[in-house]
């Protein structure tokens, strides 16, 4: 990224997401995976495995507002 300041207005999907993925991120820190060489790797697999969480939460929780129809 460059230094001029960015903005990011995310849904709340997008921002959900976003947290997950950071804390995923956090992990590969904490246990020394994070390199500058893999950095890039790594954050995009964190993104992918948000996603993947995600949504199988989504198909294997049922909310009450789903319930109620």
């Amino acid at each position: 990224m460059n230094n001029e300041e960015t903005y990011l207005k995310l849904q709340y999907s997008e921002n959900t997401i976003a947290h997950m993925a950071s804390r995923l991120l956090a992990a590969y820190v904490t246990s020394a995976q994070l390199t500058p060489s893999n950095e890039s790797e790594l954050i995009d697999r964190s993104v992918r495995l948000a996603i993947k969480l995600a949504y199988t939460a989504d198909k294997l929780i049922e909310s009450d507002n789903e319930n109620s129809e």
